[in-house]
């Protein structure tokens, strides 16, 4: 099975594989992938997440982001997620997910993590949960995986469906780090041996840019 978004006419292939940062294309140079985010946001219903749903599937369609067909959801969730969001757009993604790497317990870890710290605000956060573990077994930073076009997107992300698990995040550590100490703190777990951030040789690892 291969990977294919219907616009209209026009069917623009997806690959099945994760691509490495070197290889991501330019989405917001591309005219086509322009054309769908136009498209899609023309659709917008207004509900919050509308642009950061937009971004990640223009992104997949132009094999900048690191997430499994349907963005990591189930086919099912993802139809629900364009029917709520992006009524009437015609997308049709086909693929085969990857095989189970052994990563479940931790999938699960994450999922709870973010499932735990939603805002309540809207059925999208779930959704987003999903999305954002998914990106996180991937090795890039969790922005460009998810395939938003710049890391202030993830800050509103996170924001806007786990506020207060953001607010945790007050130093601005990246956040793939950030959601993985989490975890380690909630299991009791110090794998970092320096007494404070500020003193750790590591420093930039953590809270160094990530454009």
């Amino acid at each position: 099975m291969r990977t294919g978004v219907d616009l209209g006419q026009q069917e623009t292939p997806l690959s099945n594989s994760l691509p490495q940062a070197g290889e991501r294309t330019n989405v917001k140079g591309n005219l086509q992938i322009s054309g769908l985010y136009t498209q899609l946001m023309e659709r917008a219903t207004g509900l919050p997440n509308d642009e950061l749903f937009a971004q990640m599937i223009c992104s997949q369609v132009g094999g900048a982001c690191a997430l499994p067909p349907c963005l990591g959801l189930e086919e099912a969730d993802f139809a629900a997620l364009l029917t709520r969001h992006f009524p009437r757009m015609q997308i049709v993604v086909r693929g085969q997910r990857d095989s189970d790497d052994g990563r479940a317990p931790e999938r699960d870890d994450v999922l709870a993590l973010l499932l735990e710290h939603r805002a309540g605000r809207d059925e999208s956060e779930s959704w987003m949960a999903e999305i954002v573990t998914a990106a996180c077994m991937a090795n890039d930073h969790l922005w460009q995986d998810l395939g938003l076009w710049s890391r202030k997107y993830l800050s509103q992300l996170m924001t806007q469906n786990f506020p207060a698990l953001a607010a945790k995040n007050s130093k601005d550590m990246k956040w793939k780090k950030f959601l993985y100490k989490q975890l380690c703190e909630k299991e009791e777990i110090r794998i970092c041996r320096a007494p404070s951030c500020e003193v750790c040789a590591d420093y930039q690892k953590c809270f160094g840019p990530e454009e």
